[in-house]
């Protein structure tokens, strides 16, 4: 991974992308076919579509997650096709940030340790990686929340919480699949606001897959996924 060098300029593209899984009776699946997509610096592109279609395992593809069968995923405009799974995995903690519908934080960390971890496992020193998971709590407004375990947190600060974390290491890009999709309609509101904040904020780029249609609507660009390829609806 130390040769790894990502450049902002393009934060994420995915090229000719194909997924196929094999089934009980040794049947190919094909879920993707030749996606084609390539995200600007600070754009916010929306993917909807049916359920089963596709789109987590797309999201998955992009964020170096799964591997696809064909077709190749480009960050910060280098090719991670040939990188073996750690170095793989160093990308995906360095460069790309995820928040899924479920917060997935670890239960026996309090908040400030879970937005610290991905920075500690990147090689961070501590009391830097303290200091910007501070400051990005304090961004996401659970700045007094810090020292609470998730089981003390509503979804609501969950969900916030879980995006500090996803931003901790400054990554190339978001990608967030269904991140209000637990939650009720004001604290959705709430965090669609937040996403949109960070974005003019940080400059962030956003891969966003969604059901729901008023964040979709705030997107630069809604592709839905459809027998395995984007097909773009509307622009924001």
């Amino acid at each position: 991974m130390s040769d790894f060098r990502a450049d902002a300029h393009i934060p994420v593209e995915a090229r000719d992308i194909h997924k196929r899984f094999v089934v009980g009776d040794g049947s190919e699946l094909h879920i993707l076919r030749g996606v084609e997509l390539r995200v600007e610096p600070g754009e916010v592109v929306a993917v909807v579509g049916a359920s089963g279609a596709g789109k987590s395992t797309l999201l998955h593809i992009l964020g170096a997650l799964d591997r696809p069968t064909a077709g190749e995923v480009v960050l910060g405009g280098r090719s991670v096709a040939s990188l073996d799974d750690e170095a793989l995995a160093a990308v995906r903690n360095r460069h790309i940030g995820f928040v899924f519908q479920f917060h997935h934080l670890l239960r026996e960390f309090t908040a400030l340790e879970n937005v610290m971890m991905p920075a500690l496992i990147a090689g961070t020193p501590i009391e830097q990686a303290r200091r910007g998971a501070r400051e990005l709590l304090a961004s996401v407004g659970v700045a007094e929340r810090e020292a609470h375990k998730p089981r003390q947190l509503s979804g609501g600060e969950q969900q916030r919480v879980a995006v500090a974390r996803a931003l901790v290491n400054a990554p190339l890009a978001l990608l967030a699949d269904e991140p209000s999709g637990n939650l009720d309609t004001h604290t959705s509101d709430r965090l669609h606001d937040l996403l949109f904040r960070l974005r003019s904020e940080l400059t962030l780029s956003m891969v966003i897959v969604t059901h729901n249609a008023d964040l979709a609507a705030r997107a630069d660009r809604v592709l839905r996924l459809e027998d395995g390829r984007l097909q773009k609806l509307a622009s924001g």
